[in-house]
């Protein structure tokens, strides 16, 4: 296996990130957000470049690349914290590709249509307004549902907006525990994305901010917890990309990698985020600071398709079965 991103992939990083830094700024993220709505023009420009579309095979409208490209737009669109429906769309797409239902694939890969996938009884990003709805229920079996059973949500994330179904009944998809171990993969990248972002906020802030004549960044407690917050990110992209490589090369580690990386991300996001709050000092706490986005999107994040303490619990099954198997 590959242990950095191809040239490509990373030119597809190059890419994204310098797009983003253009039209997906701070300003523009409080501008969105505060108004509750998507960005609608940085959403039809994706859709132009067929980010929604990119792990989706290319008879079906999409670019066919891997999981890897995947997760490196998360990632991208995770640090900006940008408000466009990219991952209900995304997730969508790839649960459908995996059941068979080609129908929407062209339109949901161009951005045409928005979509949303998620757990039957949680909540889902990006529903209010999809076109098209997946659920899964506790045993990875998915549902077509219809977009008007989708009960719009409150959120303290106002960077996206969440939906609850209401009525989980629709048509059968049949068995999508692949298709989910590939949403959290992608779920895992967004939180490395935001891990990122809070990371670089932060030591940006501590080298300008003084106290006693000197920056803030000299100090050994503060030094400390940004260094635990580099653990936090690093651990979660290794997890994170280890897994997306699995999806594509050997798709029978998914399970326990996807598990690992949602279980790693899920709890070292939140806890990254809430250092940036604490190393922005008092300015931290406030509206006006931009970390409060990021601390928002990793809770929401972190309790997605599963909370740590979950993919915890599933990690034990899948290796207590595993030796149950080698040892019979």
């Amino acid at each position: 296996m590959r242990f950095t991103l191809s040239e490509d992939q990373n030119e597809i990083k190059r890419t994204a990130r310098d797009l983003l830094a253009a039209r997906a700024g701070t300003a523009a993220l409080r501008e969105h957000a505060e108004a509750g709505r998507y960005d609608d023009a940085l959403w039809k420009q994706l859709g132009e470049l067929g980010w929604p579309g990119i792990a989706i095979a290319e008879e079906h409208g999409g670019q066919g690349l891997g999981l890897v490209e995947l997760c490196v737009l998360a990632e991208e669109l995770g640090y900006a914290c940008a408000t466009v429906p990219f991952m209900g769309s995304a997730l969508a797409a790839l649960a459908l590709e995996a059941a068979g239902e080609t129908e929407w694939l062209p339109r949901l890969a161009s951005g045409e249509a928005r979509g949303a996938f998620g757990a039957a009884d949680g909540l889902i990003p990006d529903a209010p307004g999809a076109d098209v709805v997946v659920v899964v229920d506790a045993e990875g079996n998915g549902t077509l549902v219809e977009p008007g059973a989708v009960e719009t949500v409150v959120s303290i994330d106002s960077t996206r907006r969440y939906g609850r179904v209401t009525t989980p009944e629709g048509r059968p998809l049949g068995d999508l525990c692949a298709a989910l171990g590939r949403a959290l993969v992608v779920v895992s990248a967004e939180l490395v994305g935001v891990s990122q972002r809070a990371l670089d906020m932060s030591v940006a802030y501590v080298k300008e901010r003084k106290q006693f004549g000197v920056p803030v960044g000299s100090f050994q407690a503060v030094q400390h917890r940004a260094a635990q917050m580099l653990l936090d990110t690093e651990g979660g992209r290794s997890a994170t990309f280890f897994a997306a490589w699995t999806a594509d090369a050997e798709p029978e580690r998914l399970a326990s990698a996807a598990a690992m990386a949602k279980a790693w991300t899920s709890d070292r996001a939140r806890d990254a985020t809430a250092s940036a709050i604490q190393l922005h000092g008092g300015i931290g706490f406030t509206w006006e600071a931009d970390v409060h986005w990021l601390f928002k999107r990793a809770q929401l994040d972190a309790h997605f398709l599963g909370s740590a303490a979950t993919h915890r619990a599933r990690i034990s099954a899948l290796v207590a079965a595993a030796r149950a198997t080698t040892t019979a």
